[in-house]
C-alpha cells in the first residue's frame, strides 16, 4: 500500500495495522500520521484501505475514519493501535490513546459503526479499559476478552466484558506476550459464543542495538480457550532467575539520589 499524497491522512506515514474480514472483503485499519513529530502529540487519527484479497490491491479510503478527540479530552493527542472486531452485528473498533506524561498511562477506547468505513461513534463512557500499551482483544463466550499488557495501573491482566464495553479484571498474569496478535477466528464471524484463543503472534521491537535495530515475530501459546484444558498454563507460582530481576537495574540518577539519602542518614 502506497503512502498517500499530502494532505491526505497518512501522508507522513502509516503504522500499526490490523485487519477486519467483513462480507467477503478485507479492511485494513492503521494510524494515519498527519504532522511531523512534536507538534500535537504525534497527531494521527485512524484511516483504512479495502481489498478483495489479503494480497491486495488495496484501495485507500483517503479520509479519516476515527478522528482524535477535541481539546481537553483523553484522546486529543493520538489514536493508536486500531483493533476491529465484528460483534453484535456492528464493527467494534478498539483503540489506544493517552494524555501524555510520565509514567505512561495508555487507555483503551471504543468506536462503533454499522459499516467498516463508518461513520463511527465513540462510546460515551470511553475509555473502556484504563491500562495497556498493546492490547489484544478477542470474543469469548458472549463477550470480549482483553490481554492488557504494559503500562497503567491494571497492566499484566486479562480482562473481560460480557457486553464488550464494561471490562473488569478476570486474571492477573506473570508473563503476557508483547504486542499480542491472538489467532481468533470468532473475531469476524459473530458466532455468539466466542471459543477463545490458544495461540497467536507476539511482536518484539528494537532488537539488535544501535545501528542494527530490527523487529521479530514469535509465536505465543496459552489456554484461554473453551476447547483446550491445560492446567500448566494457569500455574501462578512462576519463579524467575536473579538475572531477570537484575536486568532492571537502577539508572544513574536513581543511584545518585539513593547515595545522597544514605549520606544524609549517616
Amino acid at each position: 500500500m502506497r503512502r498517500p499524497e499530502k494532505p491526505i491522512a497518512g501522508w507522513r506515514s502509516v503504522s500499526t495495522p490490523d485487519v477486519l474480514f467483513w462480507k467477503g472483503r478485507y479492511y485494513l485499519y492503521y494510524q494515519a500520521f498527519l504532522e511531523m513529530p512534536g507538534l500535537r502529540g504525534d497527531y494521527c487519527p485512524v484511516s483504512a484501505s479495502v481489498a478483495d484479497s489479503p494480497d491486495g490491491p488495496w484501495t485507500p479510503a483517503n479520509r479519516i475514519i476515527v478522528d482524535n478527540g477535541p481539546e481537553g479530552t483523553w484522546d486529543q493527542n493520538n489514536i493508536h493501535d486500531p483493533y476491529p472486531i465484528y460483534y453484535k452485528g456492528k464493527i467494534y473498533l478498539y483503540f489506544k490513546s493517552e494524555m501524555g506524561g510520565r509514567p505512561k498511562a495508555p487507555m483503551q477506547g471504543l468506536a462503533i459503526s454499522d459499516h467498516p468505513l463508518g461513520p463511527f461513534e465513540k462510546y460515551p463512557l470511553n475509555p473502556v479499559i484504563n491500562s495497556g500499551h498493546e492490547t489484544g482483544l478477542f470474543p469469548f463466550k458472549e463477550g470480549i476478552a482483553a490481554l492488557v499488557g504494559r503500562h497503567g495501573h491494571e497492566h499484566n491482566t486479562i480482562q473481560y466484558a460480557p457486553d464488550g464495553v464494561n471490562f473488569e479484571i478476570a486474571s492477573i498474569t506473570d508473563v503476557l506476550p508483547i504486542a499480542p496478535g491472538p489467532y481468533a477466528p470468532d473475531a469476524f464471524t459473530e458466532s455468539g459464543v466466542g471459543r477463545g484463543i490458544s495461540w497467536g503472534l507476539s511482536h518484539f521491537r528494537s532488537l539488535g542495538g544501535r545501528g542494527k535495530s530490527h523487529s521479530m515475530l514469535t509465536r505465543f501459546d496459552c489456554d484461554l480457550s473453551l476447547d483446550v484444558e491445560d492446567p500448566a498454563f494457569k500455574e501462578t507460582d512462576t519463579f524467575f532467575s536473579p538475572d531477570v530481576y537484575y536486568q532492571f537495574s537502577l539508572n544513574e540518577k536513581q543511584k545518585a539520589a539513593i547515595q545522597k539519602r544514605m549520606k544524609q542518614a549517616e
